[in-house]
């Protein structure tokens, strides 16, 4: 995670640097949203640096459950930024847009540069891509949404570049216009997971089944029920009601719980899981359904 969220502030510093010559050499406006779109990367890469730092951290007599929701609170930071920038370019493609200007002399080197943004994106995302499926991280995730964008802008501006040459000048606003619209709906995605996870949204309904499946496999497990789970950062935390045999010692029916629970354990990188033993056929005690 660490090395993944340098390797995105290094990107977008040289992504920025390349794109702001591009566009004073060409006074496109669909380079000028890239390259808005590239500062807002680096604003966020560095929020996810030091998000990601801090959950990292061990639990403290403060934060008996960790720091992993400082995550999700990088991520609806992100997705303020990027919602921002997205209004403002819509502003800016719109005043285009009835006024088209015709672009300068270095619509080649635009090009070029769009180019090369669209590799080193790809290297980045393929980085990212093993970082989120290893450690499944939020702030990682919403990393990865805004450098995925990055290739439909890159690429688009290269589009605009090469029609603004035939004459339609109107097309490279237009295509401002439409990637403020979709930056604009992956800050809505990125907002709407940061607050499913701060408000402590339960897991996968795959997962889940996961976790009763694995339950019922084991001989001395008669049901469970208030099967209840939230994820914080890397960390996914797990609580239910495991019903047993009445007629088990304590320490008989603490053994299968410990068992149960280091086979839940290993469905997940990482886990925290509390089993309570109940008697079956004790309905007093079910409080819910799974």
């Amino acid at each position: 995670m660490r090395i993944a969220s340098y390797a995105s502030v290094v990107t977008a510093l040289l992504l920025i640097t390349a794109k702001l010559i591009a566009w004073y050499s060409s006074d496109s406006i669909s380079i000028l949203a890239s390259l808005i779109d590239s500062s807002l990367d680096l604003l966020a890469s560095l929020v996810n640096l030091l998000a990601i730092r801090h959950a990292l951290q061990p639990a403290d007599k403060e934060h008996r459950f960790g720091h992993g929701k400082a995550e999700p609170l990088a991520a609806l930071g992100q997705s303020m930024f990027i919602a921002g920038s997205a209004i403002m370019l819509l502003f800016q493609a719109s005043g285009r847009l009835v006024n088209p200007q015709p672009l300068t002399s270095g619509i080649e080197f635009g090009g070029a540069v769009m180019v090369i943004s669209m590799i080193a994106t790809i290297g980045l995302l393929m980085l990212q891509r093993y970082v989120i499926a290893k450690t499944n991280s939020s702030a990682i995730r919403a990393d990865s949404l805004h450098y995925k964008s990055d290739l439909l802008v890159n690429f688009s501006v290269i589009i605009a570049l090469l029609l603004t040459q035939f004459g339609l000048l109107w097309f490279d606003p237009l295509m401002a216009g439409m990637i403020a619209m979709y930056v604009l709906f992956s800050a809505w995605k990125i907002l709407r997971d940061a607050i499913d996870l701060l408000m402590d949204h339960e897991i996968s309904e795959a997962e889940r089944q996961q976790i009763i499946q694995l339950v019922f496999t084991h001989p001395q497990a008669k049901g469970l029920h208030d099967l209840r789970t939230r994820r914080s950062g890397t960390t996914v935390f797990i609580q239910l009601h495991l019903e047993l045999d009445p007629e088990l010692s304590l320490q008989e029916a603490h053994n299968v719980s410990d068992k149960v629970s280091r086979e839940i354990r290993g469905l997940f990188d990482d886990a925290e899981i509390i089993i309570h033993q109940d008697p079956q056929n004790d309905k007093a005690n079910a409080q819910s359904l799974i």
